[in-house]
């Protein structure tokens, strides 16, 4: 039996996270579990943008999305992190330089 390709639709192509920058983005999702900062995340492969979202609880809205948008390489940089209002808090070129934004001293916990 043959398969009618002409029904089919063309396969859009979709930007992902490579195996290293998953890995880098999981690690720090378990310090901040391990925190007390983050409870869930979500990971969406787009056509122009793969997203990592880091939510406190699975019923709201994202804390920060972590994207990476290839198109943006060469001017501002394919990364950026971006907070709950949809502001960009921080970009760069390098994933690493951008994770940096949580290492910030404000997640320490204040009795």
């Amino acid at each position: 039996m043959a398969l009618d390709t002409s029904s089919q639709q063309p396969r859009r192509s979709v930007t992902f996270f490579e195996r290293r920058e998953l890995d880098r983005l999981l690690r720090l999702y378990g310090q901040m579990v391990a925190a007390g900062h983050w409870r869930d995340y979500a990971i969406d492969g787009l056509a122009d943008a793969a997203v990592f979202s880091v939510y406190r609880r699975a019923s709201e809205a994202p804390l920060y999305r972590i994207e990476k948008r290839p198109a943006l390489a060469r001017r501002q940089g394919a990364w950026a992190v971006i907070g709950q209002a949809g502001v960009i808090l921080r970009r760069g070129h390098e994933l690493d330089q951008v994770l940096r934004f949580f290492d910030r001293a404000r997640f320490a916990v204040v009795e």
